[in-house]
């Protein structure tokens, strides 16, 4: 199992300070079916509203998704919007003690117009922004830094989320970063749309996309440019400003990471179906933050965080990714990379994984079902078995007995095909999810370690018979016994070919 997959196997609740531009977003919903008679533009019938957190009010969001505690630190108006900014935040978890009130200025509120053209899909048409940009007081930096400092004992990762709206002014970046670096307290920014970084300089890591990191290393690229063309934009921005990693996110292209004293690494991503990309710099510094609190080398952080944003993009809006639904699209995305066979160990975190993380993906959980059998020489029957019990299911997991396992069943002369062959040519059937290994006599340990919600056996047997069978009974599943095909059995066929070459058959029972 890759380090990545252990990590999401054993993750553990982390503390992360956010701190910059907090931010209010409002979804106006309705259907678009005329235009205007006193102008040329669409008529939105508005249906309903809702409110989301925005800006680093996203991050947070994003962060308590993948199990962390939070405190947000910045500013917000005295103004209705600030006050359902801090009632959306603390309903999820996060501190808003940082979060202060400043009188001068607007909470930054941004009023999405979302039509549903012929009732079909929704699509942004208009958004209506609140905001003011002007640099926050120096009295209001001083009570920043503060709220900062009073965490640093126990943040675990601070991230600074800048909109250029003015709270991340150069003497807050600098304030922050200073006391961090002293407590060895590492420092994530994403940065805004700037030309000149200085006032991140010495932070931990920078995650600019691809225009930014042109932008502020004043490099240009051609579209299309391969990740590697990025190299030298990336080394430009470490070197100027001291920072320890540099990842360029490249959208579909993945990443481009930078780490002193090591060589750029590409790091891909896999093709999505882009909804809205809305909210995906959010999720790459919440899950990279993520990653670095779990012990994460910069590699597989950014591999977590090309994750995340990929599912993030699916959706309309910003949508917090759970990290189980993570962890649950890494597992199905490296299955093609890693083959199907699977330790026990592993198999209960993947099923666990799968289990969790099926909110996001569908609110019908997910159903797992096992079969078990020795399949020493695959035949038609195995296969049609094997199709009908995946059927039953979402994902099938095939139990298959060891080599020491079959001898003690079937004789000394068995099995014909070690379990290496056996494992993995049944990897290679579509209908397999996983292939798993015992070596007790029964798979029992099995089934009680995976719980399936549907164990699979042969009509040949009765329920009493089954190892296993009242377990899944008592836990809520079933048991069903699928008809074998008539006429093929590995016994029968070992005995054929054994007999065609003048050879006893030196085998006990059926396969």
């Amino acid at each position: 199992m890759s380090r990545l997959l252990e990590t999401l196997a054993t993750w553990k609740p982390f503390r992360v300070t956010v701190v910059g531009d907090f931010m209010l977003d409002e979804l106006v919903y309705g259907n678009v079916d005329r235009l205007a008679n006193d102008a040329p533009v669409p008529v939105l019938h508005v249906q309903r509203s809702e409110y989301r957190p925005g800006g680093s009010a996203s991050v947070c969001m994003n962060l308590v998704a993948l199990k962390a505690s939070v405190l947000a630190v910045g500013l917000v108006g005295d103004d209705l919007a600030g006050d359902a900014l801090r009632v959306a935040l603390s309903e999820h978890g996060v501190s808003v003690d940082g979060l202060l009130t400043d009188g001068e200025r607007p909470t930054t509120h941004k009023q999405n117009l979302v039509g549903l053209a012929q009732h079909r899909h929704a699509q942004k048409m208009f958004r209506v922004d609140r905001e003011s940009r002007e640099p926050v007081h120096p009295r209001l930096v001083r009570k920043l830094l503060e709220a900062v400092r009073a965490q640093l004992e126990v943040t675990d990762v601070i991230c600074l989320e800048d909109y250029a709206k003015g709270v991340l002014t150069e003497e807050l970046c600098q304030g922050v970063i200073a006391m961090a670096r002293e407590k060895g307290v590492p420092v994530l920014v994403d940065p805004a749309s700037l030309a000149d970084y200085s006032k991140y300089r010495g932070a931990t890591a920078i995650t600019p996309n691809r225009n930014e990191a042109e932008k502020a290393s004043g490099m240009a690229r051609a579209d299309g440019s391969p990740a590697e063309a990025y190299a030298p934009i990336a080394e430009a921005i470490q070197e100027r400003h001291n920072i320890e990693a540099v990842v360029v996110t490249l959208d579909k292209s993945g990443a481009l990471l930078l780490e002193r004293g090591h060589e750029p690494r590409t790091v891909p991503t896999v093709a999505r179906q882009v909804y809205d990309v809305t909210g995906a710099g959010d999720m790459v510094l919440a899950a990279l933050a993520a990653g670095r609190a779990q012990g994460l080398e910069w590699t597989d952080a950014v591999r977590l965080a090309n994750a995340a944003a990929g599912l993030e993009v699916e959706q309309f809006g910003v949508v917090p990714i759970a990290i189980e639904t993570i962890h649950r699209d890494i597992l199905l995305r490296e299955k093609a990379t890693r083959g199907k066979v699977r330790t026990l160990a592993e198999l209960v975190v993947e099923v666990d994984a799968l289990r969790k993380g099926f909110g996001q993906h569908s609110t019908k959980r997910p159903r797992v079902v096992l079969a078990n059998g020795c399949f020493d020489v695959l035949h038609a029957g195995h296969v049609s078995l094997l199709r009908r019990a995946a059927g039953l299911g979402d994902y099938l997991i095939v139990a298959v007995n060891g080599d020491a396992s079959v001898k003690r069943l079937k004789g000394p002369s068995r099995p014909i095909y070690p379990i290496e062959d056996r494992a993995q040519l049944l990897g290679e059937l579509e209908c397999v999810w996983c292939v798993v290994v015992f070596d007790e006599d029964t798979p029992e340990g099995v089934i009680r370690a995976v719980k399936p919600d549907v164990l699979v056996k042969g009509a040949q047997y009765q329920v009493d018979q089954i190892p296993g069978a009242q377990f899944v009974i008592d836990a809520g599943g079933r048991v069903e016994l699928l008809e074998v095909v008539e006429g093929r059995s590995t016994t029968r066929t070992v005995e054929q070919i054994r007999a065609a070459a003048g050879v006893g058959s030196g085998t006990a029972g059926d396969a």
